[in-house]
């Protein structure tokens, strides 16, 4: 599992995502726990933010991760969009730390959204060390290492849903105990 905050390890924890308006530092989204403190933010996802550039910040505003979408003639010739997420050592230089790869048919609910982390061959032989199982879209899915134990699971509450009549920009992330969040979020970031 990368390390990108050893502070955001902890028990279990569930918190609370809700998007933000495109024209609010460029979109992205807010991350709440259950006292209603901002947690995460991710900034760059809409039309103020820079084009394939996210940035997962912590609580205080601090830049934890930055996520780039690889992009020119090579992407275009593939069958996979790469998104690579780096965090920064103590000098400012930039460190990978994990390369998501999304199916070009993302809207098909059977397609598998696959991370590798570096350092590499942390996985146990697989070219992958974790799978999105589930349709991100619908709020139904999970985040499952490649022995297949479920990290994260992304969901919509029932009393949720019914209040916000299925609004996609409120839903709830079940961290599993140990595991960091800001790595989890900057998954999320990428979905």
């Amino acid at each position: 599992m990368p390390v990108i905050s050893k502070l955001h390890r902890s028990s279990q924890v569930v918190l609370v995502v809700r998007r933000r308006p495109h024209a609010v530092n460029g979109g992205g989204f807010v991350v709440t726990n259950c006292s209603q403190l901002i947690v995460f933010r991710v900034n760059g996802c809409g039309v103020l933010g820079t084009k394939g550039e996210l940035v997962l910040r912590d609580g205080n505003g601090d830049a934890l991760l930055l996520i780039r979408r690889k992009g020119g003639i090579i992407e275009a010739l593939s069958m996979h969009k790469k998104w690579k997420g780096y965090t920064f050592d103590y000098e400012g230089s930039k460190n990978l730390v994990f390369t998501l790869k999304e199916p070009r048919s993302c809207l098909a609910k059977n397609n598998a959204i696959r991370i590798s982390t570096e350092p590499k061959g942390t996985g146990g032989g697989e070219e992958w060390d974790y799978e999105i199982k589930g349709y991100f879209p619908d709020r139904d899915c999970s985040i499952i290492d490649s022995v297949g134990n479920v990290v994260a699971q992304i969901g919509v509450k029932k009393e949720v849903e019914e209040l916000l009549m299925a609004s996609k920009d409120l839903y709830h992330v079940v961290v599993k105990p140990g595991i960091d969040q800001a790595f989890v979020f900057g998954l999320v970031a990428v979905l």
